[in-house]
Formats: structure tokens, sequence, C-alpha cells
């Protein structure tokens, strides 16, 4: 039942009295004095003093008395409002006399999750340690509240205020080491300034590492959301398990909003770009085909070699590679299955098994295979050599060093970004090959379906959204397919009539090319051959807008003469290939005809242009 009771109290102080109003002594007799509270004369008085309430519960399990009290309200209306709340939560279940600090309840919520990840133990330890203990353990689970939420985050912002400054100072004491360094090696053969200069570099590599004391990260906005999905859980197990929470006060505050960053492909102008200035385009960049191909060029004779082709080719994490068992890998049979992973934390290294989504089975291309088995013998070879003089160590790694030893996670990336730096390749982080791996499986039209069971995702979203950049060749192939989609019908004039003699059809039937030129003005001029460097059959001109309404043009043109003649087009191949140069000749399809029936109104419906690999392929060769 709500009966609160509602009272008026300062903190003014005078002499005790006892509850029969006799006064309180001290040892000595004198009066003892101390906080009146209640009983002071002044309450009577208008603003004097502050309202608490005190509210009658239904007793424990134990029998005990539940008595929650809350006071310094500036008014009774105040007081009131709080007393209704505070019944209210405790109606839902909510323990309001707990004196347990979110300190004490973080504690015990992270020791209560025996099923986390490490790496995902690790990261909530953080989170806890440094930022929900320094800023709310203090506080009384049952008192917390958004703005105290808000305090911690805009003091974080005011540290990362401070630690950009202590980075810029940072960098500065570095330029200035680097410059001291430069002067003293110029000062080579002359003794009293290379000494001079000496002193200098010792002195502001001193003032350096002074600088660099309590030099900290600076706390992101994707960070504080992570800290916030840290409390969030916390919160939610509290609400679940002890009814400690009336709402969940994480899931209402605002942050800084986080952008996921793009993946970019390293086009020629972004390539020319960071050679001018050595600024990446963003934090995330992806390697073309022609890009990709060249590292692998350039990486053929390392040792890890079939590591980093498999990176490329299936998109595996490089904790799933460096834990790949010998069992695991089955050549034969074209199929490695990721059933383990190494994870790194603090520089040390532990076994795991991946998520559910996780473990799978990659099926291995023959080029896959053998670039595998090849390192396998290599690493065979290799332990022979040194067995022979007892320093081999076996590890149970597919992929190992030159003397046995399992592959650190985190060399395997510097190791990796190395290499980038000899090749003179644009830079890309290991991270990235999955990027590039999902990227290079699309651009040969594989489902999504496919890539996400490859890449180890729990659902396709997560594949489409996180490592699904587009390369130019896609982005040219969905705006040629807009284009393509909706027949049109484009006017050309005949310059001179297309004329199939006899002699070209053998065996019944004859093949025939439509190469085409287009001028300044975006006319196009397009003859049909028999042979690219025959004599014209043919020829054309039509003022196309583009190349496929020239490719339109030659459907029109081919498509009427067949009719007229009674011939029958067996197939037609559209070449996807850029627009020409001006001036210069491009082929543009390639027709079977058959000599020997009759064409109908149903073959006259099937000549339509569909792009095929065959029609790519002898663009490419024809470029």
């Amino acid at each position: 039942m709500y009966s609160p009771n509602f009272y008026r109290r300062c903190q003014c102080k005078g002499p005790l009295t006892d509850k029969e109003g006799n006064p309180v002594l001290n040892d000595d007799g004198s009066p003892k004095i101390g906080d009146i509270g209640l009983t002071c004369p002044k309450l009577g008085r208008k603003g004097h003093g502050t309202w608490y309430f005190a509210l009658e519960l239904e007793r424990g399990g134990n029998g005990k008395r539940r008595r929650p009290k809350r006071g310094g309200f500036p008014t009774k209306d105040k007081a009131e409002e709080a007393a209704k709340k505070l019944y209210e939560e405790a109606s839902r279940g909510t323990d309001v006399l707990s004196n347990e600090t979110m300190a004490d309840h973080l504690r015990h919520w992270i020791e209560s999750k025996k099923k986390l990840a490490r790496t995902t133990r690790h990261g909530y330890q953080e989170h806890i340690d440094n930022y929900l203990l320094p800023h709310l353990g203090h506080i009384k689970r049952r008192d917390l509240r958004v703005r105290h939420l808000d305090a911690m985050y805009n003091a974080i912002e005011r540290e990362n205020a401070e630690r950009i400054l202590h980075h810029l100072r940072v960098e500065e004491l570095t330029q200035a080491r680097d410059a001291a360094h430069q002067a003293w090696v110029r000062a080579a053969g002359k003794k009293e300034e290379r000494r001079r200069t000496r002193r200098a570099y010792l002195d502001a590599n001193a003032a350096l590492r002074e600088g660099r004391r309590g030099l900290r990260k600076v706390t992101s906005a994707a960070t504080m959301h992570r800290i916030n999905d840290t409390l969030s859980s916390a919160i939610t197990w509290g609400m679940k398990r002890e009814d400690a929470f009336s709402r969940n006060w994480a899931r209402l505050v605002e942050l800084p909003a986080v952008t996921r960053p793009k993946p970019l492909v390293w086009t020629p102008e972004r390539v020319e770009h960071w050679k001018r200035t050595g600024e990446k385009p963003g934090p995330v960049m992806v390697w073309t085909p022609e890009q990709t191909g060249a590292f692998l060029d350039f990486v053929r004779d390392d040792w890890l070699y079939d590591l980093w082709h498999s990176f490329i080719f299936l998109g595996p994490r490089r904790g799933e590679m460096c834990a790949l068992p010998v069992h695991e890998v089955n050549l034969a049979d074209l199929w490695l299955r990721i059933s383990a992973q190494i994870v790194e934390v603090a520089y040390r290294l532990y076994g795991e098994a991946p998520k559910a989504d996780s473990v799978r089975t990659l099926n291995l291309s023959e080029e896959s295979a053998e670039v595998l088995g090849q390192g396998r013998v290599r690493r065979e070879k290799a332990r022979e050599e040194w067995s022979a003089i007892a320093a081999w160590v076996e590890s149970d790694r597919f992929f190992t060093h030159e003397n046995g030893e399992p592959l650190h996670p985190d060399w395997v990336s510097r190791r990796f970004k190395r290499l980038v730096e000899l090749s003179g390749l644009p830079p890309v982080r290991l991270h990235d090959l999955r990027h590039i791996s999902a990227s290079l499986s699309l651009l040969q039209g594989n489902d999504i379906k496919v890539v996400q069971e490859r890449l180890g995702h729990s659902s396709r979203q997560i594949t489409s959204d996180t490592y699904t950049s587009v390369l130019p060749e896609l982005a040219r192939r969905e705006a040629e397919s807009m284009t393509s989609v909706i027949p049109r019908s484009v006017s050309y004039d005949v310059l001179r009539p297309l004329a199939l003699p006899q002699k070209l059809f053998s065996d019944g039937m004859a093949v025939v090319y439509a190469d085409g030129t287009r001028n300044r003005d975006g006319v196009w001029t397009v003859s049909a051959k028999a042979r690219h460097d025959g004599r014209s059959l043919g020829k054309i001109k039509t003022a196309a807008a583009s190349q496929e309404n020239a490719t339109l043009a030659v459907i029109q043109w081919v498509r009427d003469h067949c009719k007229e003649a009674g011939l029958r087009i067996l197939s037609a191949d559209k070449i996807t290939a850029h627009i020409p140069e001006l001036g210069k000749e491009r082929q543009l399809a390639r027709f079977v005809i058959d000599g020997e029936s009759e064409m109908g109104l149903e073959s006259v419906a099937r000549v339509l242009f569909e792009a095929s690999e065959e029609g790519q392929r002898r663009s490419e060769e024809g470029a």
C-alpha cells in the first residue's frame, strides 16, 4: 500500500535531547552538541531545511522490515514525485534498498559471464577498468541515471582534447629529434660541430622520451559505442537476474555518430595522389585485380607465398590460418576445413574454437591446391634440414616459420606490411585482403550467399555491409546492365549494303564480325567483315550516343539483311569492352549465320545480344 511519510529536516547543530526530552550530556557534564535535524526550531520558517520521505514496503522473505528513505528535496512536491517514482520501481521488483555500487555490480557481471570468448572478455575488462570504474564505480547502482553516463562521456571527450594536444607535442618533439639527427649526420668529419650536434641530438631524444610518458590513444566515437554496449549488457543482466535497475539507462544515451569506413579501390587517380602526398584516401583500401596479381608475382619466391595466395583467394582470418592444422587440409579432394583459430591478447597467444558460423569447409581450386602443395613440399624439405641439427619445432600447423615454429598473427600482419612496402604497391592492410577476396568473387558473378559462407559470417547483411567493396569493373558492369536491359530501336544509314558471298558459308555456316570506329561528333561507322583484317562486306553509320546503341544498330542491320535473304542467325555474341579511342577500330559483335534454312519469326526473336565470357575474352584479346 502506497502511504509515504513526508517530513522536513535541516543540518543545524545544537544541544541534543533524548526521547523524553532530557538533554544529552558529555562525560564532563557539558551539553552534547550535534545534528538536531527534526527538532530544529527554525523548521517552521519558509525555505529552511529540505524535504524527506519514508516508504513502508512489503516485508522481506525473512520478515524483516523494508523502509527506504530519501531526502534533500527543495519542496514537498519534489519529494512526492520522487516517492511515487520509487514506489513504482519497487512495485516492478527493483531492489531499492540495495547499497551495492556500480563497481561491485560490474565485477559480479563479468565474473558471471562464463561463456565469453577470450578476446571479448578482454575487451569488456578494458572498458570496465579504464572507463566504467573510474567514472561510475562509486555510484550506487540504485541511483544510476542517464546524467551520470552523460557526465562520463563528457569527461572522456575532455580527456580526448588533452590527449590530442599531447600527441601534437610528441609529433613536434619527434620532428625536432629527426632534424637534430640529420644535423649530426651532416657534421661528419668536423669534430667540434659533430660534438655539438651529437649533444643536441641526445638532448632532443631525451626530450622525446620524456614527452612520450603517459601518452594514451584518443578514445574514438566507435570505442564510446562499444563502452556503452558493455555497460548496457551489464545493466540488462542485472535487470534479468536481480531486478537491479528499473530501466536500461545506457540505451538512453546520445553518443557521437559512427560512420563505418567505406572500402575504396586504388584507382589510378588515387594511386597518383598517394605517390605525390603519401596520404591514403581512406582507412580501408582495396587493390584492383591487376594490383593483386602484381603483388602475387612479387611474393612468388617468399617462404609464405601459399599463405598470401590463400588470403587472397579464400578470404580467411589471420588467426584461422595461423591455427590451421595439417590434418584439416586435403589437397587430393580440394578442400580445407577451418576448425580452430589463434587469438592474441596483449601479444599472448591462445587457441580457441571459432564461432559456430566460422567453422566451415573451403573448397580449393586446382591452382590453390597446387600452391598449397608446393608450400607443403618446402616445409617438408625444411623439416629434414632442421631436424638434422635437432632444431625443428613440431607444431602440427600447416603454415609455419622455416624452423617449424607456429606463426604469430601480429607477426604475419607486420610481414605482409613489409612486403607491400617492398613491392611499391599502394598500401593495404592484411585484413583488407578479405575485402579483395569478396570483391573478386563478386566480380566473377558469384552469389553473395556463397561469399558469406566462405568468409564465415552469420548473415548476408554482414558480408554485404562490411566486406564487399565495389571494383571499377563491377560498377561498369552494373552501369552497362542498366542501359542494356531495355530494348531500343536505333536508326542507321547504309553506306554499302551487306553482301555475304556463298564462299563464306563453310558447312552451311558463316562467321561475321562487326567492327566500329567513332569520330569526334559521336558518329559510329560500322563494317561487317569475315575477318578483322579482311575487306568490308558492308558498312553503315549511326549517330549512336554510346557503344551500346551502336551495337544495337548492328543488331538491326544484320537482322534486317538476314530476314530479307532468308538466313537464320544461330548465335550472336555482344562484345563488352571500353569505348574505343577516336578513330580506333573496336570489335562490337560476332555472328554465326546459317545459310541453309529460312529465318522464321521465332528465330528473329532470338536475336538478342547477351554478354558472354567468350565475347569478353575476345574483347580483351582484341584490346
